[in-house]
């Protein structure tokens, strides 16, 4: 994507290629050679399409997917393929604490959540099952460090990018040292991994051999952005804690920044923020707006049908399912917990209320109240934890080009909320830290102010907004304690989710 100083998406291209490919059931891994090769082809379509604006290109900023890491040799090539966020394989753990931590984190309640975590790192199962590919291992990589590498031959990625299981220390933006948490879950040696750049540092210019892969000229420089949320949330202009940013994706979550450091979620840290020396407060729902795709695929074949003869989106017939149904869904509500989250290893997803009235577009209805109201809930953390209010909410993320379903969230936070002129955000902030980096603004405020624009706002309607209050508070909030221990029963009989 090519953006203007004043934030206008000036130009773009893509190429699609398969998400992941799956050699075993709950496996999702990428050669990251088709990262690169995809990012040549589009900026060479974009030399070839816009050659006037490709001239004029000031600096280059790269925003990528979290938590999906790649083993580079000393020549820089992959030693096998990248093991994505979306990975289900375990590790074996790797930290055994003493007797009085053991303790410790048993009484704060984190013991199976520092297990699963430890579990979850794709080091640690690499150092276990492939030991030879770790130990030919010279750096250990996000895409983003891969990128950037390929683009500059320097091993440096953005502080901002630092996100997964890696030994970070968030609350101090650098990795562990000593005996900090992260060196003993994610015992990667500080050797293999990259040099840490602030947001709008010069990562370092592109190099001869990038300039001949990409067609852009050499000696551009290329400025350290962040993670795709984080560059998301300052594209769409949430600079202070009393805004929060929402985003609609296969992960739905909802972020804030700030310059203090405080935890969403007890032990979760807040992620380091696209703008030097603030954090990124997150709460996330896995399997978030990805509900609409399992929707569509389980119960919307009708929807399917009808938008390949119309020749439009099958989403949009499934938005008009929406319309068909009063606030509230007739008393049905949706605890969308169909992937467990770290601090409820248990839980499931559930649907209460059934009725002989209830068809397919009161369960659609149900789902997007039910994300919304989990995503309140997540406002309601960051409130708590920040000690801040949130009075202001901006949308992104595919589900948000959908009226219906921000106007639903709109009404279920009680909130005004604004959707961003461009669906592009995340790429959009990466171009705001870009500009920043290279002078052509002078500061991150004046940056947004220039670049950040909106294109509608959604006002609460009162009359709704009162009755998700009553719902949320009075049923919805109550749903997860009532059928926790039932949920455990669940578990402890199939075994799914899998126990540490």
């Amino acid at each position: 994507m090519i953006f203007s100083p004043d934030g206008t998406l000036l130009a773009k291209e893509k190429v699609e290629y398969p998400s992941y490919f799956s050699e075993k059931p709950g496996w999702a891994e990428q050669d990251p050679e088709r990262f690169w090769d995809a990012l040549c082809k589009t900026t060479l379509l974009l030399k070839t399409n816009y050659p006037e604006l490709f001239k004029e290109i000031a600096g280059v900023g790269v925003t990528t997917q979290r938590d999906s890491m790649i083993n580079l040799d000393k020549s820089g090539k992959p030693l096998r393929p990248v093991i994505t966020w979306l990975d289900q394989r375990k590790a074996k753990t790797v930290y055994h604490p003493n007797a009085f931590m053991e303790f410790a984190y048993k009484l704060a309640g984190m013991k199976e959540s520092l297990i699963k975590t430890q579990k979850d790192g794709k080091c640690n199962w690499i150092m276990q099952n492939q030991p030879e590919i770790w130990e030919k291992t010279h750096k250990y990589l996000q895409v983003s460090g891969f990128i950037n590498h390929r683009l500059t031959d320097e091993y440096n990625d953005s502080i901002a990018s630092q996100i997964g299981h890696i030994p970070f220390e968030y609350k101090k933006s650098r990795w562990a040292e000593g005996n900090e948490l992260g060196r003993f879950l994610f015992p990667v040696v500080k050797e293999k991994l990259p040099e840490l750049i602030k947001p709008g540092g010069t990562l370092g210019k592109i190099s001869s051999s990038a300039s001949a892969a990409t067609g852009i000229a050499e000696g551009i420089p290329v400025i350290a952005c962040g993670s795709d949320k984080g560059c998301e949330t300052i594209g769409m202009g949430v600079l202070d804690p009393g805004m929060a940013s929402l985003s609609f994706g296969t992960t739905a979550t909802v972020q804030t920044t700030t310059k203090k450091y405080f935890e969403p979620l007890k032990f979760m840290p807040a992620y380091p923020a696209s703008i030097p020396d603030h954090f990124n407060p997150e709460v996330e729902i896995f399997r978030g707006y990805w509900m609409i795709t399992w929707f569509k695929n389980e119960f919307g074949h009708i929807e399917m049908q009808e938008a390949e003869k119309e020749g439009i989106p099958p989403e949009i017939l499934l938005n008009r399912l929406l319309t068909q149904v009063p606030a509230g869904s007739m008393g049905l509500l949706a605890q969308p917990y169909w992937s467990p989250g770290l601090k409820v290893p248990s839980a499931k997803g559930a649907m209460i209320g059934f009725g002989d009235v209830h068809q397919r577009p009161h369960i659609y209805r149900a789902i997007i109240e039910g994300l919304a109201f989990a995503l309140l809930e997540g406002i309601h953390s960051l409130e708590k934890s920040g000690k801040t209010k949130i009075n202001r909410l901006a949308v992104s993320g595919g589900a948000s080009q959908s009226d219906e379903i921000c106007q639903i969230s709109a009404d279920i936070f009680n909130l005004p909320l604004v959707r961003g002129k461009t669906f592009e955000t995340s790429g959009l902030g990466a171009a705001i830290v870009t500009s920043v980096g290279t002078g052509i603004h002078a500061s991150f405020p004046d940056a947004i102010k220039a670049m950040v624009h909106y294109n509608r706002d959604f006002l609460p309607n009162p009359e709704h907004a009162e009755l998700y209050h009553k719902l949320y508070h009075r049923v919805y909030k109550k749903i997860y304690p009532a059928l926790e221990k039932l949920y455990i029963e669940i578990r402890d009989i199939i075994n799914y989710p899998e126990k540490n």
